[in-house]
């Protein structure tokens, strides 16, 4: 790799560092290709991405964002995942590396929070944003229903009081 690719390449790091809701580190040692594969592909399809880097690489384009803190995770064989999603990229690499010993969380960072292995664990078992949406709409929609049932038993009462009353008449 020459010196303007490595340039490209520290621009983008920097990128991710400081647009991205949360970046986890891990080390990947002992995944083959297809694992690594299907870990890609599972990120990709939650609208994460994962890569592996270069150590020097990586801690020259944290400089300056407010992942910096993370930069003593880069040693040994590591690798990046990342989100807009503050729940996705955990939540998928906590289930691989629960598949897949190999992969070992070493920490990450949300916003300006540093978090350790367990608090990427902590943050991967919180419901995805589309999960409280979900949850949201269906908190919202409750109260209708209930409203439209209990606008409705005074009617339907009355409508068995009259039946009831007209049957006991026609006895």
């Amino acid at each position: 790799m020459d010196r303007n690719q490595k340039a490209e390449l520290v621009t983008s790091l920097n990128g991710v560092f400081s647009s991205a809701s949360v970046v986890v580190v891990a080390h990947y040692t002992g995944l083959n290709v297809a694992q690594m594969t299907d870990l890609r592909s599972k990120m990709q399809g939650a609208g994460a991405s994962f890569k592996v880097t270069k150590n020097r690489i990586a801690k020259l384009a944290l400089e300056g964002t407010t992942a910096a803190p993370i930069g003593e995770l880069f040693t040994g064989p590591t690798a990046i995942g990342w989100s807009d999603d503050p729940v996705a990229a955990p939540k998928i690499i906590a289930a691989f590396a629960k598949d897949h010993e190999n992969l070992v969380i070493l920490g990450g960072v949300m916003g300006q929070t540093v978090l350790d292995a367990n608090g990427v664990k902590a943050l991967a078992e919180l419901p995805s944003l589309d999960e409280l949406r979900g949850k949201l709409v269906g908190m919202i929609s409750t109260p209708a229903t209930r409203i439209a049932a209990v606008v409705a038993a005074p009617a339907g009462q009355l409508a068995r009081v009259v039946g009831a009353y007209g049957s006991s008449d026609a006895a």
